[in-house]
């Protein structure tokens, strides 16, 4: 019990370090925030409690072509909230257009032959 603990409080952690550090220097924060720092904990995590170097080789494949879908929504979200009137209105359009990209990324992926 006391690992899961760990892992949810490192975990938390990060998040919680990404938006006080954005909150004071917004530089710092993005470049810490486009760091793959969840898929390195979650590479770990699940490294240590399966020792398979073949899964996180397959989990990083898999999340690579997963990260294409959502690069639209960080170029468009600042134009988003300027057209929409606010945070909200654009990030519901953004979650939208991520979720329409990932099954158009998921039909080409398999009409490729791409196995995730």
């Amino acid at each position: 019990m006391s690992y899961y603990l760990i892992k949810l409080f490192l975990s938390a952690g990060v998040i919680v370090m990404v938006t006080e550090i954005a909150k004071r220097n917004n530089t710092a924060g993005s470049l810490i925030h486009s760091l793959p720092l969840t898929s390195l904990l979650a590479f770990i995590w699940l490294y240590v409690e399966t020792k398979d170097s073949a899964l996180i080789g397959r989990h990083a494949f898999g999340t690579f072509w997963f990260v294409l879908p959502t690069l639209p929504m960080f170029v468009l979200m600042p134009w988003l909230i300027k057209k929409l009137g606010g945070f909200w209105p654009a990030l519901i359009v953004g979650i939208i257009l991520t979720v329409v990209l990932y099954v158009i990324t998921m039909r080409l992926l398999k009409i490729a032959g791409v196995n995730l």
